[in-house]
């Protein structure tokens, strides 16, 4: 990745991390056969930075093409690890310019359990549609 788009990813987590109050945002690039972190707010980096598209809620969020939202990952049993104390995550897809394809993801979690309501999903789901620049400038080389 170019430092330009992994510095704007890293400013874009920290902005939707501030703007709802979340412990923990990822941006992820998805291609057909990974899901990889591009940057990060939180407390530390996901302890699977990349991994197979199917897997984990990340993959059932690419493979549905909508928000996939668990009130407690311990119940959930597609759940990777991203932080031990993750009790409930978010996770909205980006999708490309085709309105289709899924170029990326915004991951949310939280350490309560029923941590995210119908308020955070059209904030995220906002987001997602604003960032779709992100992925177009990549397609271009960017």
């Amino acid at each position: 990745f170019s430092g330009d788009r992994v510095g704007k990813a890293r400013r874009i987590a920290a902005a939707i991390r501030g703007a709802g109050g979340f412990r923990w945002v990822g941006i992820y690039d998805v291609t057909p056969a990974e899901i990889t972190v591009i940057a990060w707010s939180g407390p530390g980096p996901p302890e699977f930075p990349r991994f197979p598209a199917g897997q984990g809620l990340c993959g059932a969020a690419v493979a549905s093409r909508s928000t996939v939202v668990i009130p407690d990952v311990s119940k959930d049993s597609r759940y990777l690890t991203t932080l031990g104390s993750t009790r409930s995550e978010i996770v909205v897809p980006v999708l490309g310019s085709d309105g289709v394809a899924v170029r990326g993801l915004i991951d949310v979690e939280r350490e309560r359990l029923n941590a995210f309501g119908a308020e955070d999903v059209r904030l995220l789901e906002g987001c997602a549609a604003a960032l779709r620049p992100l992925w177009e400038q990549r397609a271009d080389g960017g």
